[in-house]
């Protein structure tokens, strides 16, 4: 029996173009021709198409599909490397599938950062771009924990938003304002998370590499007065904490 290079393509479920491609790599030989000068494949060549359609749906890589033996027993070493790479892309899948569902069970923008969906519509844009980058910098506990915090300022009240209508010009009492709000937050976090004041513990880049990215990101995301809001709310929650449980805030200098 003689097949066509269409006829062959049909038998195994491919296409012309494959076949082709699987000459040019040197994986299947060029069959005879007839004496119309058409290619006649046989047998055989059915065979070693199939092997390799077999290969290929096992997600073995073209470029390693010639370390096959004529009996088609492949290296151990190849098919266990294979397979942590098909675990490892199944473990990927049902994590995307997992974002996918709460993105869309929270009616979440596409991107937001991943644990955050549920308050990621609540984000301004530069909450949640800050939150993108600390997920490269701490580890899953310590986002764990700014989810929980996050979770927490959304419900809390408008301060943030505040916050993040704040513009650049804003006078110096809507910042004294703002700032003696967000404080009380702020203290009460450094309270039920003290890694925040020593977070080398929690980080999965070094402290350097953490510090110096987290401050140009802020320093960019943030307009100055939004800047000066965090930096004075931070400095009363530390005095907060120092002068101990209910002690007033003090006016900044």
């Amino acid at each position: 029996m003689a097949w066509s290079t269409r006829e062959l393509a049909e038998l195994a479920d491919t296409t012309v173009n494959t076949i082709r491609h699987y000459h040019r790599l040197g994986l299947l030989e060029e069959p005879t021709r007839r004496y119309n000068g058409y290619k006649q494949y046989g047998v055989k060549d059915l065979v070693r198409l199939l092997r390799i359609r077999r290969l290929v749906g096992l997600g073995v890589p073209l470029s390693q599909i010639g370390e096959v033996d004529a009996d088609g027993h492949s290296s151990q070493e190849m098919l266990r490397e294979l397979d942590a790479e098909l675990v490892a892309s199944i473990d990927r899948l049902q994590r995307a599938r997992a974002d996918i569902a709460a993105i869309l069970r929270d009616d979440a923008p596409a991107d937001a950062p991943a644990g955050f969906e549920s308050v990621a519509a609540s984000l301004s844009e530069s909450d949640r771009s800050i939150l993108h980058i600390s997920g490269q910098l701490y580890d899953e506990q310590a986002m764990a924990d700014l989810r929980s915090m996050v979770e927490v300022d959304v419900g809390a009240g408008d301060v943030g938003r505040q916050i993040d209508a704040l513009p650049a010009d804003a006078d110096e009492a809507t910042r004294d304002r703002l700032a003696r709000l967000l404080a009380p937050t702020l203290a009460q976090n450094l309270i039920q998370y003290p890694w925040l004041l020593n977070p080398a513990g929690r980080l999965s880049k070094s402290e350097r590499v953490t510090r110096q990215t987290i401050t140009e990101a802020v320093v960019e995301l943030y307009n100055p007065a939004q800047l000066d809001v965090l930096g004075r709310a931070s400095l009363l929650a530390q005095q907060q904490l120092q002068a101990g449980p209910g002690a007033p805030l003090r006016k900044l200098t």
